[in-house]
This record gives structure tokens, sequence and C-alpha cells, in this order.
């Protein structure tokens, strides 16, 4: 606290000597220019201090935990990849089982629907579980 006083005794005594230099032709240049660096340091100061009041709050809430996204859905579920691999020989039998034309691509439809389904009800039922384990942040959630 003392250097951060001493170097502004040390500023207002050079603005103060310079004034007496260079007389009062130049006095609101000399106190605009003094005053402009007591307003940076005081910017300066204010800053660190919302800072550290801000990490004061948050300190109790923890990381950003809700923010980090798990690998493949549930606790590194391997769903996506798997129904990926499935998919192939699910396509092929869809479309190879005696079939041709319009019912054909029909099979090809619901055998890809129902992967997507699989895979958007296991993204939501993520997404719900991880509401519900995260903690309350306040007397309001």
């Amino acid at each position: 606290m003392d250097s951060r006083q001493d170097e502004l005794r040390r500023d207002l005594e050079a603005a103060l000597q310079t004034r007496k230099e260079l007389g009062k032709e130049y006095e609101s240049e000399i106190v605009d220019s003094f005053l402009a660096r007591l307003d940076s340091r005081l910017d300066a100061r204010l800053d660190a201090r919302v800072e550290r009041r801000v990490a004061e709050r948050l300190d109790g809430y923890g990381p950003a935990e809700h923010l980090r996204r798990r690998p493949f859905g549930r606790s590194g579920s391997k769903l996506p990849l798997v129904s990926l691999v499935m998919g192939i020989p699910l396509t092929a039998i869809a479309t190879n089982s005696g079939t041709s034309g319009f019912s054909g691509f029909m099979s090809l439809v619901v055998v890809w629907a129902g992967i997507a389904g699989v895979n958007f009800a296991a993204v939501l039922g993520d997404r719900r579980d991880e509401r519900r384990s995260k903690p309350p942040r306040g007397e309001w959630d």
C-alpha cells in the first residue's frame, strides 16, 4: 500500500515541479495529465477489487462442471459408434430383403429413423441426468 502512495506522491510532486517550470499557461494540461494517470490507477484498483469479490462469491459454486461435455453420451458410452456400425448391416438387410423400389426405400428410412431415435433418446436422458445431479446454485434455484 505504501508503494502505491509513494508512487502517487512522486507523480504529484513531478506534476507540481513541471507546473513551476512551465508556468500557469500549461497548468490545465498538467492537471489533466495527472488526473488521467490517477483515474487509470483507480480503475485498475477497482477492477482488481471487483474481480476479487466475484471470485469470492463464485468460490462456493465450484468449477463449471455443467459446461463440460462428456464424450459419447452417458459416462463415455459408445452408443453412437455402435449404432453406426450396426447401421451398415441393417441397411444391407433392409435394402436386399427381396423388396425393391419404394418398399426397400421405406425399410431403409425405418432402420435409420430407429437408429436416430435411439441416439436422440440417449442424449435427452443424459441431459436430464445432468440437470438432476447439478447442485442448486442459490436459494432461488
